[in-house]
């Protein structure tokens, strides 16, 4: 279990590099408490015998504070800071998908975010879907969730 959850952890924190990030959000343990109480499709993942093999963060989130964040006028920690429990939530920021090498192309990421993105729509009345892409392959399958989900895809420029 824990070969997998280590190669995991390795590859958020070379790929994101949210340690020297400030405005990223650093997932712990008391973060992931939050996510799992503004909705608990939040988090999802794939694992095998060996552990987690992809995940997937997505957070729903107001119309407000999508555009102060695609605008740059908040930051990716700002933005779950100002997200509570209990509110009604109109935009779901798609965050990060993860998938070990060995496992990609094979539509995890997307089929995961799918599942996530769905299951919060049974529960909010969700207009639009946004990112902020840190590489051509999450902003392609960002893309495929968007038309799949049939919703309007919006992302904050690099």
């Amino acid at each position: 279990m824990q070969k997998n959850l280590e190669r995991m952890m390795r590859l958020a924190d070379e790929f994101f590099d949210y340690r020297n990030d400030p405005e990223q959000i650093v997932v712990d343990e008391q973060i992931m408490a939050k996510l799992e109480a503004i909705d608990p499709a939040s988090l999802a993942q794939q694992a095998n015998e060996d552990g987690p093999i992809a995940w997937v963060l997505v957070i729903p989130t107001t119309e407000r504070v999508m555009r102060e964040f695609l605008e740059g006028k908040i930051s990716e920690r700002k933005l779950l800071e100002e997200t509570m429990p209990g509110q009604q939530f109109d935009a779901v920021y798609l965050c990060s998908a993860l998938v070990l090498p060995e496992f990609r192309r094979k539509g995890l990421a997307k089929s995961l975010t799918l599942r996530s993105v769905n299951a919060i729509r049974t529960r909010h009345p969700i207009r639009w879907l946004y990112i902020w892409p840190f590489s051509e392959e999450g902003a392609r399958v960002a893309e495929e969730v968007a038309a799949e989900a049939k919703l309007p895809l919006l992302r904050k420029a690099l």
